[in-house]
């Protein structure tokens, strides 16, 4: 893939979902090459960090933004770390300003240990907080979700336009649904 000898600067950039941006991870960092997930990041088995790994060649450099982005857990961090500095491949986290290149001695893998732990504890805070706002909320009466697209009068409405012969492409058209929530309403209104 490269010319003998060639290092190659790598980068790995996440954010949990798709309308969020990854511009301020890695910005200003020259690379040769960038893999980029839009997902949550539970567990390694995401598709660009898989095709990042398989690209990856021995003399490369991993550049992450921080640890987080890499593994969620503190043991997919280590396993990862050391399965990628085993190979020959550095790994670089500019957050936290550390880089590991295998000969690592017994402090840095320190480092990695408690920014790893340091980092799993805070998402655990925060699911926790998260958790408790929410059964606050639902307490409360907050409904979560998206807000129905018809309302029972919608729905009575095109149970009765259909027994008059309405076709259900037409009645989506007008109502500003797909057909599928149509016959959704059809069959709530039916039961």
């Amino acid at each position: 893939m490269y010319p003998k000898g060639h290092k190659a600067e790598i980068g790995y950039t996440r954010v949990s979902s798709t309308n969020q941006k990854t511009d301020r991870q890695l910005d200003g960092v020259p690379l040769d090459k960038i893999f980029e997930d839009k997902q949550t990041g539970k567990d390694t088995n995401r598709p660009q960090l898989q095709a990042c790994l398989d690209y990856l060649r021995e003399g490369d450099r991993l550049h992450v933004h921080s640890m987080d982005r890499l593994a969620r857990s503190l043991a997919d961090l280590q396993a990862m770390v050391q399965g990628l500095t085993s190979q020959g491949i550095v790994v670089k986290f500019h957050k936290e300003g550390l880089e590991f290149t295998g000969e690592d001695n017994p402090m840095s893998m320190l480092m990695l240990q408690i920014m790893g732990a340091v980092a799993e504890f805070e998402r655990s805070l925060i699911r926790e907080r998260q958790t408790e706002g929410i059964k606050k909320a639902l307490a409360k009466g907050v409904k979560f979700g998206r807000a129905p697209k018809l309302t029972l009068a919608d729905k009575c409405q095109i149970a009765d336009l259909v027994e008059q012969g309405q076709e259900k492409n037409a009645l989506a058209e007008q109502f500003g649904v797909s057909r599928q929530t149509i016959y959704r309403a059809l069959k709530e209104v039916q039961a």
